[in-house]
């Protein structure tokens, strides 16, 4: 697991660790362990709509349409 400790929403660096909140994203090897300065900056990163996340299944299309295209070569 990677470990950030820089708040992603202040872009400060988390000093105390040890009482700081943080969230943890994916799972396994790729996973990563994020940092807040504040319980606020947490709920504030939480409530983020994360980009592609209301159409996944288009956004498989335009990778997919990408991965044929002679121009750009292949991404599989």
């Amino acid at each position: 697991m990677r470990v950030t400790t820089l708040d992603p929403m202040t872009l400060n660096d988390v000093k105390d660790i040890d009482n700081a909140p943080f969230i943890i994203e994916g799972e396994g090897d790729g996973a990563i362990k994020i940092y807040f300065e504040s319980e606020e900056s947490k709920q504030e990163y939480e409530s983020l709509e994360m980009h592609g996340s209301d159409n996944i299944s288009g956004l498989k299309s335009i990778y997919d349409s990408m991965a044929e295209n002679p121009d750009t070569g292949s991404i599989n």
